[in-house]
């Protein structure tokens, strides 16, 4: 997807034998994403309480095996927010958002997972 995201004018994102979007990657970043996405790795019990504590801060929220995703405008205004509602993650990384989170946003899975359930 990185490699998609440098080179290509124009994709289209399929799901199942479906064109489910197409456009360039700046467009498709900007339609199905936010700017910025803040990924936190988090203790079980702090993953629990989070989801209550973003009101307002996130526009989606991805739970993912290893991580949480929180898609927003500011991902640092984001982490300080996580930091005042007293969630301490074992380590927080802001990044931009990238086609692999248009896709995961728009298929509800990611590239790599198995869709056979194993």
């Amino acid at each position: 997807m990185d490699e998609a995201e440098q080179l290509c004018d124009r994709l289209v994102i399929m799901d199942r034998g479906r064109i489910v979007a197409e456009g360039s990657p700046r467009q498709l970043i900007a339609r199905h994403s936010t700017p910025e996405v803040l990924e936190l790795r988090l203790t079980d019990a702090a993953r629990m309480d989070l989801r209550q504590r973003l009101d307002g801060v996130a526009g989606r929220v991805e739970e993912l095996p290893d991580r949480v995703q929180i898609y927003t405008a500011n991902a640092e205004q984001a982490l300080q927010h996580v930091h005042a509602a007293g969630v301490k993650p074992e380590s927080a990384l802001v990044r931009r958002s990238t086609l692999e989170d248009v896709f995961l946003g728009i298929t509800g899975h990611s590239l790599i997972e198995d869709r056979t359930g194993n």
